[in-house]
Protein backbone atom coordinates (compact mmCIF):
# COMPACT_ATOMS: atom_id res chain seq x y z
CA UNK A 1 0.00 0.00 0.00
CA UNK A 2 1.27 3.44 -0.96
CA UNK A 3 2.34 5.59 1.94
CA UNK A 4 0.76 9.10 1.63
CA UNK A 5 3.61 10.55 3.61
CA UNK A 6 6.21 9.27 1.19
CA UNK A 7 8.28 12.07 -0.23
CA UNK A 8 8.55 12.46 -4.04
CA UNK A 9 10.51 15.38 -5.55
CA UNK A 10 10.55 17.19 -2.26
CA UNK A 11 6.79 16.81 -1.52
CA UNK A 12 4.67 14.13 0.04
CA UNK A 13 2.35 12.03 -2.07
CA UNK A 14 -0.57 13.56 -0.19
CA UNK A 15 0.52 17.04 -1.28
CA UNK A 16 0.93 15.88 -4.87
CA UNK A 17 -2.50 14.25 -4.92
CA UNK A 18 -4.07 17.31 -3.28
CA UNK A 19 -2.55 19.62 -5.87
CA UNK A 20 -3.56 17.31 -8.71
CA UNK A 21 -7.11 17.06 -7.35
CA UNK A 22 -7.46 20.83 -7.08
CA UNK A 23 -6.10 21.35 -10.61
CA UNK A 24 -8.40 18.70 -12.07
CA UNK A 25 -11.39 20.12 -10.20
CA UNK A 26 -10.77 23.61 -11.59
CA UNK A 27 -10.35 22.36 -15.16
CA UNK A 28 -13.30 19.96 -14.93
CA UNK A 29 -15.51 22.72 -13.55
CA UNK A 30 -14.59 25.01 -16.44
CA UNK A 31 -14.90 22.27 -19.08
CA UNK A 32 -18.35 21.17 -17.90
CA UNK A 33 -19.57 24.65 -17.07
CA UNK A 34 -18.95 26.15 -20.53
CA UNK A 35 -21.58 24.12 -22.46
CA UNK A 36 -24.07 24.49 -19.62
CA UNK A 37 -23.60 28.27 -19.59
CA UNK A 38 -23.94 28.49 -23.37
CA UNK A 39 -27.07 26.32 -23.39
CA UNK A 40 -28.58 28.25 -20.47
CA UNK A 41 -28.09 31.75 -21.83
CA UNK A 42 -28.55 31.02 -25.52
CA UNK A 43 -32.24 30.94 -24.65
CA UNK A 44 -32.56 34.06 -22.53
CA UNK A 45 -34.99 33.55 -19.68
CA UNK A 46 -37.95 35.95 -19.37
CA UNK A 47 -37.01 38.97 -17.32
CA UNK A 48 -33.27 38.55 -17.99
CA UNK A 49 -31.79 41.36 -20.10
CA UNK A 50 -30.81 40.02 -23.52
CA UNK A 51 -27.37 41.60 -23.31
CA UNK A 52 -26.59 39.68 -20.09
CA UNK A 53 -27.16 36.38 -21.84
CA UNK A 54 -25.07 37.45 -24.82
CA UNK A 55 -22.17 38.49 -22.59
CA UNK A 56 -22.34 35.21 -20.63
CA UNK A 57 -22.29 33.17 -23.85
CA UNK A 58 -19.41 35.25 -25.24
CA UNK A 59 -17.37 34.79 -22.05
CA UNK A 60 -17.96 31.03 -22.06
CA UNK A 61 -17.08 30.59 -25.72
CA UNK A 62 -13.88 32.62 -25.42
CA UNK A 63 -12.59 30.76 -22.35
CA UNK A 64 -9.59 28.66 -23.40
CA UNK A 65 -9.05 25.43 -21.52
CA UNK A 66 -5.28 25.52 -22.01
CA UNK A 67 -5.01 28.95 -20.41
CA UNK A 68 -7.17 27.79 -17.52
CA UNK A 69 -4.86 24.81 -17.01
CA UNK A 70 -1.77 27.04 -16.85
CA UNK A 71 -3.41 29.31 -14.26
CA UNK A 72 -4.62 26.34 -12.21
CA UNK A 73 -1.11 24.86 -12.29
CA UNK A 74 0.20 27.98 -10.61
CA UNK A 75 -2.67 28.04 -8.11
CA UNK A 76 -1.86 24.56 -6.81
CA UNK A 77 1.78 25.47 -6.14
CA UNK A 78 0.64 26.66 -2.73
CA UNK A 79 0.19 22.97 -1.80
CA UNK A 80 3.67 22.10 -3.02
CA UNK A 81 7.19 23.01 -2.06
CA UNK A 82 8.89 23.68 -5.39
CA UNK A 83 12.24 25.26 -6.27
CA UNK A 84 12.15 29.01 -6.54
CA UNK A 85 13.02 28.93 -10.24
CA UNK A 86 10.11 26.58 -11.00
CA UNK A 87 7.73 28.73 -8.97
CA UNK A 88 8.84 31.87 -10.80
CA UNK A 89 8.46 30.12 -14.14
CA UNK A 90 4.95 28.96 -13.31
CA UNK A 91 4.07 32.40 -11.99
CA UNK A 92 5.22 34.08 -15.22
CA UNK A 93 3.32 31.58 -17.35
CA UNK A 94 0.21 32.07 -15.22
CA UNK A 95 0.43 35.88 -15.51
CA UNK A 96 0.69 35.67 -19.29
CA UNK A 97 -2.16 33.15 -19.47
CA UNK A 98 -4.40 35.16 -17.13
CA UNK A 99 -3.95 38.43 -19.02
CA UNK A 100 -4.33 36.67 -22.35
CA UNK A 101 -7.62 35.20 -21.17
CA UNK A 102 -8.69 38.58 -19.84
CA UNK A 103 -7.87 40.09 -23.23
CA UNK A 104 -9.98 37.45 -24.98
CA UNK A 105 -12.93 38.22 -22.71
CA UNK A 106 -12.63 41.99 -23.19
CA UNK A 107 -12.17 41.56 -26.93
CA UNK A 108 -15.31 39.44 -27.06
CA UNK A 109 -17.26 42.10 -25.13
CA UNK A 110 -15.96 44.79 -27.48
CA UNK A 111 -16.94 42.81 -30.58
CA UNK A 112 -20.34 42.11 -29.04
CA UNK A 113 -20.92 45.82 -28.43
CA UNK A 114 -19.71 46.68 -31.94
CA UNK A 115 -22.05 44.09 -33.42
CA UNK A 116 -25.07 45.41 -31.54
CA UNK A 117 -24.18 48.99 -32.44
CA UNK A 118 -23.68 48.02 -36.09
CA UNK A 119 -27.14 46.45 -36.19
CA UNK A 120 -28.70 49.73 -35.11
CA UNK A 121 -26.60 52.05 -37.27
CA UNK A 122 -26.49 50.08 -40.52
CA UNK A 123 -30.29 50.06 -40.72
CA UNK A 124 -30.16 53.82 -41.27
CA UNK A 125 -26.72 54.09 -42.87
CA UNK A 126 -25.35 51.17 -44.91
CA UNK A 127 -22.12 53.04 -45.55
CA UNK A 128 -21.32 53.06 -41.84
CA UNK A 129 -19.96 49.49 -42.08
CA UNK A 130 -16.55 50.65 -43.30
CA UNK A 131 -16.11 53.25 -40.58
CA UNK A 132 -17.37 50.88 -37.89
CA UNK A 133 -14.81 48.32 -39.05
CA UNK A 134 -12.07 50.91 -38.63
CA UNK A 135 -13.45 51.85 -35.21
CA UNK A 136 -13.41 48.20 -34.17
CA UNK A 137 -9.83 47.77 -35.36
CA UNK A 138 -8.65 50.83 -33.41
CA UNK A 139 -10.50 49.64 -30.30
CA UNK A 140 -8.97 46.16 -30.47
CA UNK A 141 -5.51 47.60 -31.03
CA UNK A 142 -5.78 49.79 -27.95
CA UNK A 143 -7.23 46.94 -25.90
CA UNK A 144 -4.44 44.50 -26.65
CA UNK A 145 -1.77 47.17 -26.20
CA UNK A 146 -3.19 47.83 -22.73
CA UNK A 147 -3.30 44.10 -21.91
CA UNK A 148 0.31 43.59 -23.03
CA UNK A 149 1.50 46.53 -20.93
CA UNK A 150 -0.33 45.19 -17.87
CA UNK A 151 1.16 41.74 -18.38
CA UNK A 152 4.68 43.11 -18.77
CA UNK A 153 4.24 45.27 -15.67
CA UNK A 154 3.17 42.24 -13.62
CA UNK A 155 6.15 40.28 -14.90
CA UNK A 156 8.48 42.89 -13.44
CA UNK A 157 9.33 44.66 -16.69
CA UNK A 158 9.78 48.43 -16.43
CA UNK A 159 7.20 49.66 -18.92
CA UNK A 160 7.79 53.36 -18.26
CA UNK A 161 10.49 53.66 -20.91
CA UNK A 162 8.39 51.60 -23.30
CA UNK A 163 5.37 53.83 -22.81
CA UNK A 164 7.52 56.93 -23.28
CA UNK A 165 8.94 55.49 -26.50
CA UNK A 166 5.49 54.60 -27.77
CA UNK A 167 4.31 58.11 -26.90
CA UNK A 168 7.13 59.76 -28.84
CA UNK A 169 6.61 57.41 -31.78
CA UNK A 170 2.89 58.05 -31.68
CA UNK A 171 3.44 61.80 -31.77
CA UNK A 172 5.76 61.43 -34.78
CA UNK A 173 3.24 59.27 -36.63
CA UNK A 174 0.39 61.62 -35.75
CA UNK A 175 2.30 64.65 -37.08
CA UNK A 176 3.20 62.82 -40.28
CA UNK A 177 -0.34 61.65 -40.93
CA UNK A 178 -2.37 64.37 -39.24
CA UNK A 179 -4.60 64.98 -42.27
CA UNK A 180 -5.42 61.29 -42.63
CA UNK A 181 -5.98 60.89 -38.89
CA UNK A 182 -8.12 64.04 -38.87
CA UNK A 183 -10.36 62.60 -41.58
CA UNK A 184 -10.44 59.23 -39.79
CA UNK A 185 -11.57 60.72 -36.49
CA UNK A 186 -14.01 62.97 -38.35
CA UNK A 187 -15.45 59.84 -39.94
CA UNK A 188 -15.85 58.24 -36.52
CA UNK A 189 -17.50 61.43 -35.28
CA UNK A 190 -19.97 61.29 -38.18
CA UNK A 191 -20.76 57.66 -37.41
CA UNK A 192 -21.27 58.25 -33.69
CA UNK A 193 -22.99 61.65 -33.80
CA UNK A 194 -24.84 60.98 -37.10
CA UNK A 195 -25.49 64.52 -38.36
CA UNK A 196 -26.54 62.83 -41.59
CA UNK A 197 -26.78 59.30 -43.01
CA UNK A 198 -26.85 57.81 -46.49
CA UNK A 199 -29.95 58.99 -48.34
CA UNK A 200 -30.22 62.37 -46.58
CA UNK A 201 -30.45 65.50 -48.72
CA UNK A 202 -27.96 68.04 -47.36
CA UNK A 203 -26.64 71.48 -48.26
CA UNK A 204 -23.01 72.33 -47.49
CA UNK A 205 -22.09 75.92 -48.26
CA UNK A 206 -23.11 76.34 -51.93
CA UNK A 207 -23.30 72.61 -52.67
CA UNK A 208 -26.34 70.38 -52.28
CA UNK A 209 -27.19 66.78 -52.97
CA UNK A 210 -28.03 63.35 -51.58
CA UNK A 211 -25.48 61.53 -49.41
CA UNK A 212 -24.25 58.41 -51.21
CA UNK A 213 -21.25 57.26 -49.19
CA UNK A 214 -19.52 57.96 -45.87
CA UNK A 215 -15.99 56.57 -45.89
CA UNK A 216 -12.91 56.72 -43.71
CA UNK A 217 -11.55 59.82 -45.46
CA UNK A 218 -14.30 61.29 -47.64
CA UNK A 219 -18.04 61.71 -47.86
CA UNK A 220 -19.67 61.75 -51.28
CA UNK A 221 -22.96 63.30 -52.31
CA UNK A 222 -24.87 63.22 -55.60
CA UNK A 223 -25.85 66.72 -56.66
CA UNK A 224 -29.11 67.69 -58.36
CA UNK A 225 -27.17 68.11 -61.59
CA UNK A 226 -26.06 64.47 -61.45
CA UNK A 227 -22.37 64.90 -60.68
CA UNK A 228 -20.74 63.47 -57.58
CA UNK A 229 -19.28 65.93 -55.05
CA UNK A 230 -16.53 64.64 -52.73
CA UNK A 231 -15.93 66.26 -49.34
CA UNK A 232 -13.10 65.64 -46.92
CA UNK A 233 -14.63 64.44 -43.65
CA UNK A 234 -12.66 66.94 -41.56
CA UNK A 235 -13.70 69.83 -43.83
CA UNK A 236 -17.29 68.63 -43.77
CA UNK A 237 -17.48 68.78 -39.98
CA UNK A 238 -16.13 72.33 -40.01
CA UNK A 239 -18.90 73.48 -42.37
CA UNK A 240 -22.52 74.27 -41.56
CA UNK A 241 -24.59 71.37 -42.84
CA UNK A 242 -28.31 71.76 -43.49
CA UNK A 243 -30.05 68.39 -43.45
CA UNK A 244 -33.41 68.57 -45.22
CA UNK A 245 -34.16 64.89 -44.56
CA UNK A 246 -34.49 65.73 -40.85
CA UNK A 247 -37.13 68.34 -41.65
CA UNK A 248 -40.37 67.30 -39.98
CA UNK A 249 -42.43 70.21 -41.32
CA UNK A 250 -41.80 72.69 -44.11
CA UNK A 251 -42.53 76.41 -43.57
CA UNK A 252 -43.64 78.12 -46.77
CA UNK A 253 -43.75 81.87 -47.34
CA UNK A 254 -45.10 83.12 -50.67
CA UNK A 255 -45.95 86.61 -51.85
CA UNK A 256 -47.96 88.13 -54.69
CA UNK A 257 -48.94 91.58 -55.89
CA UNK A 258 -52.25 93.15 -56.99
CA UNK A 259 -52.86 96.16 -59.22
CA UNK A 260 -53.17 99.58 -57.60
CA UNK A 261 -56.65 99.73 -59.13
CA UNK A 262 -57.71 97.18 -56.50
CA UNK A 263 -60.32 98.74 -54.19
CA UNK A 264 -59.81 98.81 -50.39
CA UNK A 265 -62.71 96.41 -49.96
CA UNK A 266 -61.18 93.93 -52.37
CA UNK A 267 -57.75 94.23 -50.70
CA UNK A 268 -59.35 93.61 -47.31
CA UNK A 269 -60.98 90.39 -48.55
CA UNK A 270 -57.78 88.94 -50.01
CA UNK A 271 -56.25 87.57 -46.72
CA UNK A 272 -59.53 85.83 -45.91
CA UNK A 273 -59.66 84.28 -49.37
CA UNK A 274 -56.07 83.08 -49.13
CA UNK A 275 -56.71 81.60 -45.70
CA UNK A 276 -59.73 79.69 -46.98
CA UNK A 277 -57.77 78.32 -49.92
CA UNK A 278 -54.77 77.25 -47.82
CA UNK A 279 -56.89 75.59 -45.14
CA UNK A 280 -58.75 73.60 -47.80
CA UNK A 281 -55.55 71.70 -48.65
CA UNK A 282 -54.92 68.34 -46.94
CA UNK A 283 -51.34 68.73 -45.74
CA UNK A 284 -51.26 72.40 -44.70
CA UNK A 285 -51.50 74.36 -41.47
CA UNK A 286 -52.29 78.04 -42.06
CA UNK A 287 -50.24 80.64 -40.15
CA UNK A 288 -50.96 84.11 -41.56
CA UNK A 289 -51.82 86.25 -44.60
CA UNK A 290 -51.40 90.05 -44.73
CA UNK A 291 -51.34 93.10 -46.97
CA UNK A 292 -47.63 93.67 -46.39
CA UNK A 293 -46.53 96.80 -48.25
CA UNK A 294 -46.99 99.23 -51.11
CA UNK A 295 -44.69 98.10 -53.90
CA UNK A 296 -43.39 100.09 -56.86
CA UNK A 297 -46.14 98.85 -59.13
CA UNK A 298 -48.31 96.63 -56.93
CA UNK A 299 -50.03 96.12 -53.61
CA UNK A 300 -47.85 93.40 -52.05
CA UNK A 301 -49.33 90.56 -49.96
CA UNK A 302 -47.57 87.84 -47.94
CA UNK A 303 -48.88 84.48 -46.78
CA UNK A 304 -47.29 81.80 -44.59
CA UNK A 305 -48.35 78.21 -44.05
CA UNK A 306 -46.78 74.93 -42.89
CA UNK A 307 -46.59 71.67 -44.81
CA UNK A 308 -47.09 68.78 -42.38
CA UNK A 309 -45.29 66.53 -44.88
CA UNK A 310 -41.78 67.86 -45.67
CA UNK A 311 -41.56 66.06 -49.03
CA UNK A 312 -40.65 68.57 -51.74
CA UNK A 313 -42.93 66.99 -54.32
CA UNK A 314 -45.90 67.25 -51.95
CA UNK A 315 -45.03 70.88 -51.29
CA UNK A 316 -44.94 71.75 -55.01
CA UNK A 317 -48.25 69.97 -55.65
CA UNK A 318 -49.86 71.87 -52.77
CA UNK A 319 -48.46 75.25 -53.85
CA UNK A 320 -49.68 74.64 -57.38
CA UNK A 321 -53.18 73.84 -56.11
CA UNK A 322 -53.15 77.03 -54.00
CA UNK A 323 -52.03 79.15 -56.96
CA UNK A 324 -54.75 77.76 -59.24
CA UNK A 325 -57.45 78.32 -56.61
CA UNK A 326 -56.25 81.90 -56.13
CA UNK A 327 -56.47 82.51 -59.89
CA UNK A 328 -60.05 81.25 -59.95
CA UNK A 329 -61.15 83.10 -56.80
CA UNK A 330 -59.58 86.45 -57.79
CA UNK A 331 -60.94 86.24 -61.32
CA UNK A 332 -64.41 85.67 -59.89
CA UNK A 333 -64.07 88.74 -57.61
CA UNK A 334 -62.58 90.93 -60.32
CA UNK A 335 -59.20 91.19 -58.60
CA UNK A 336 -56.25 91.35 -60.96
CA UNK A 337 -52.64 90.37 -60.31
CA UNK A 338 -50.04 93.05 -60.86
CA UNK A 339 -47.33 93.01 -63.47
CA UNK A 340 -44.44 95.45 -63.98
CA UNK A 341 -45.94 98.74 -65.25
CA UNK A 342 -44.96 102.39 -65.37
CA UNK A 343 -47.42 105.27 -65.77
CA UNK A 344 -46.22 108.72 -66.83
CA UNK A 345 -48.27 111.80 -65.97
CA UNK A 346 -47.43 114.80 -68.23
CA UNK A 347 -48.77 118.23 -67.21
CA UNK A 348 -48.65 119.97 -70.66
CA UNK A 349 -49.39 117.40 -73.30
CA UNK A 350 -47.64 117.77 -76.64
CA UNK A 351 -49.20 116.91 -79.89
CA UNK A 352 -46.77 115.43 -82.36
CA UNK A 353 -47.50 115.78 -86.03
CA UNK A 354 -45.36 114.22 -88.68
CA UNK A 355 -45.51 115.55 -92.25
CA UNK A 356 -43.77 114.09 -95.25
CA UNK A 357 -42.36 116.58 -97.69
CA UNK A 358 -41.42 115.50 -101.19
CA UNK A 359 -38.60 117.45 -103.04
CA UNK A 360 -38.48 118.57 -106.73
CA UNK A 361 -38.56 116.04 -109.51
CA UNK A 362 -34.80 116.09 -110.25
CA UNK A 363 -33.23 114.38 -107.21
CA UNK A 364 -36.07 111.91 -106.44
CA UNK A 365 -35.22 112.20 -102.70
CA UNK A 366 -37.79 112.65 -99.92
CA UNK A 367 -37.29 114.52 -96.66
CA UNK A 368 -39.35 114.21 -93.45
CA UNK A 369 -40.00 117.11 -91.17
CA UNK A 370 -41.43 116.72 -87.69
CA UNK A 371 -43.33 119.67 -86.35
CA UNK A 372 -44.15 119.84 -82.65
CA UNK A 373 -46.60 122.45 -81.50
CA UNK A 374 -48.46 122.90 -78.21
CA UNK A 375 -52.03 121.73 -78.27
Amino acid sequence: MMDPNAVVLGNSLLAWFTALGVALSINLFVALGKPVLVARFSRTAPGTPRVVGQVAVEVAQRTRQGLVFIVSAFVVTRYLDLPERATDLLRGAAVVAAFLQLGLWCNGALLLWMGRYRERVVKADVGATTSLGALGFVGQLLLWAFVVLLALGNLGVDVTALIAGLGIGGIAVALAAQNILGDLFASLSIIVDRPFVIGDFIIVDDYMGTVEYVGLKTTRIRSLGGEQIVFSNSDLLKARVRNYKRMYERRVLFSFGLLYQTTPEQAESVPRTVRRIVESQKLTRFERAHFARFGDSSLDFEAVYWMTDPDYGQYMDTQQAINLEMLRAFAKEGIRFAYPTRTLFVENALKVETAALRGDGHDHHSDRETRVRPS
